[in-house]
């Protein structure tokens, strides 16, 4: 049987969109407490899951904690940090060490979130 498992983590940051309009509210710096979801698809093994999720953990701690409390700008591959580029930056490094990962959320407010495929 396929299962999906989730892992969520969680980090506060500043950012701001360099290339909105002028008026735009995202164009000045501010910040946000985000929340991440990881999600894993594969395949029930012989211990019962998809995963070992303290391994999924041990993936993706190194890279929150890359992000947290920092100005998203300054991390070089994020100087434009929308959710979307942000989202993209997350899957890029996760799928590196999980090839069965299937998606990563991000959530910067709490009525908006993307999420991004493989």
């Amino acid at each position: 049987m396929q299962a999906e498992i989730t892992k969520d983590f969680r980090f506060e940051a500043a950012h701001f969109l360099p290339f909105v309009a002028e008026g735009h509210k995202c164009k000045h710096l501010h910040g946000h407490s985000y929340l991440i979801t990881v999600r894993v698809t594969g395949t029930i093994n012989e211990m019962g899951w998809v995963m070992d999720l303290n391994e999924l953990g041990k993936v993706c701690k190194p890279i929150i904690k890359n992000l947290d409390h920092k100005l998203l700008n300054e991390i070089e591959g994020l100087s434009n940090p929308t959710s979307e580029n942000l989202a993209c930056f997350i899957f890029k490094k996760v799928i590196q060490k999980v090839p069965q990962l299937s998606s990563v959320s991000v959530k910067a407010t709490n009525s908006v979130s993307v999420t991004v495929t493989g």
